[in-house]
């Protein structure tokens, strides 16, 4: 099915990864009248260090947590495409995956997290920022890549540009000071992850975290990224 044109969609690798990286820049966008669409790669089903609790009821924990997140930033949708946690790879199979959600929603900003940071990182993380590279520019762009989801009704289409958090080269700044209360909301609907609330240690991390970020910027919080715009 196809959809009418978002402004942007957002690929996370697991649930909650939108709201530390993007969620200030979520609603400061969605109070602009622009449509988002999350789409979480996995559901988190490895997130836990409860040995009792079983995968497959942490992820639909963790899915209704998005859901209540996404919700609460005027986000329009979330897409699960349901990987099995730290189980990722660069494949022709998430990257047509990834091709078919880009064609569905028609975005014109693409928004994931930064595969080229440091040494350490989430492998998830980096193999989700890379596969939604290559899928926005070609794959989700020429005709004869993946013709079966021709077939499906989906047309190529090309996104205007791509915004990465949690990068090491920042180039693009959004002013999330009025926002901040709602992405610490938004984070506190994780629950399995953070406990019943955002703690007041993590909450002034954050802040001095987006206090950072809005560094030479004229206002007091930012979210961060590294902006490229598609010329081709």
């Amino acid at each position: 099915m196809v959809t009418s044109p978002v402004d942007a969609l957002v690929f996370s690798p697991h649930p909650d990864d939108a709201e530390f990286g993007f969620a200030g820049t979520a609603a400061r966008w969605t109070r602009k009248g622009k449509t988002l669409v999350y789409c979480s790669v996995t559901s988190g089903d490895k997130g836990s260090s409860d040995i009792n609790i079983k995968p497959e009821t942490l992820a639909a924990t963790r899915e209704k947590e998005q859901r209540d997140a996404a919700r609460s930033l005027g986000v329009s949708e979330v897409v699960f495409l349901r990987y099995l946690d730290q189980t990722l790879e660069d494949t022709p199979e998430f990257r047509r995956d990834i091709v078919r959600v880009i064609r569905r929603y028609r975005p014109h900003t693409v928004i994931t997290c930064d595969p080229y940071r440091g040494y350490i990182w989430h492998r998830d993380h980096r193999i989700t920022g890379r596969t939604v590279l290559d899928a926005v520019f070609p794959y989700a762009r020429d005709v004869l890549s993946y013709p079966e989801l021709m077939e499906e009704g989906l047309q190529p289409h090309k996104v205007k540009e791509v915004l990465l958090w949690s990068t090491d080269a920042p180039n693009f700044y959004v002013d999330i000071t009025d926002t901040f209360a709602l992405k610490i909301a938004a984070l506190s609907c994780h629950k399995s992850q953070l406990g019943e609330t955002v703690s007041p240690e993590m909450e002034s991390w954050l802040r001095e975290r987006a206090r950072g970020m809005a560094a030479g910027q004229g206002f007091e919080l930012a979210e961060a990224f590294h902006r490229e715009e598609i010329l081709r």
